[in-house]
């Protein structure tokens, strides 16, 4: 007969916490070599490249903290559980939405460029470059001219897709830094506690930095 555990003691469930939380923020420092055609795509390349090993790493990890025995029946591992739980359903969504908005850009390069309007002469080269005169510099028009050539896009058609590349890095990097900073919250409160008894209780103030964010992003969105 082998011998029962004892629930896992709050700094292991904060240690945990953290760990995760390291993760999570290090996908935003990933480096993904980009060749020069695929330029408007830098801005995500490091996220995707890193991010699914990190959720396959929280996951596999999430899976050995269910698997112990016991399981967390204490507040204070209920309480570390639901952040990591939440932490995990957050981010795997974050990255499906990436891989989507990526997905998205691709087909838009591939897809052809609608005809012009009648009328609507094509631009020469002055023309084309006063079109962006208003937001770049001269120097910044050299780049994206050559970013669009290597990429074999028009200039405007660059700026757009390049455009949507940083909105999707945008939103990839805002995840990760919501929950990074929530599973510290959590990881502190766990472990700043002078009992293994975590407040839990029916009001929004006993749930976890992550289980709150959750719910405010639900409500936002209805």
């Amino acid at each position: 007969m082998s011998a029962v555990r004892a629930p896992l003691p709050r700094t292991e469930l904060a240690g945990l916490l953290t760990e995760a939380a390291q993760s999570v923020s290090g996908i935003l420092t990933a480096e993904y070599p980009t060749a020069a055609y695929l330029s408007y795509l830098h801005p995500v390349l490091g996220p995707l490249s890193a991010g699914p090993q990190v959720v396959g790493e929280l996951n596999e990890r999430f899976e050995e903290f269910l698997a112990a025995a016991p399981r967390p029946t204490t507040p204070a591992g209920l309480f570390a559980l639901a952040s990591y739980a939440s932490a995990l359903g957050w981010l795997t969504e974050s990255f499906t939405e990436l891989t989507a908005s990526v997905d998205q850009i691709c087909t838009r390069v591939c897809t052809p460029v609608e005809p012009r309007a009648p009328g609507v002469a094509e631009s020469d080269g002055a023309a084309e470059g006063d079109a962006f005169d208003l937001a770049f510099s001269a120097q910044e028009l050299a780049a994206i001219r050559t970013a669009a050539e290597a990429s074999g896009l028009a200039p405007d058609d660059y700026v757009e897709v390049l455009a949507l590349s940083l909105l999707a890095a945008y939103r990839i990097t805002d995840a990760c830094m919501e929950i990074s900073n929530g599973l510290l919250e959590d990881a502190a409160y766990v472990l700043d506690e002078a009992t293994d008894h975590v407040r839990l209780g029916d009001g929004p103030g006993s749930l976890p930095s992550l289980v709150r964010s959750l719910l405010a992003r639900i409500e936002t969105a209805k």
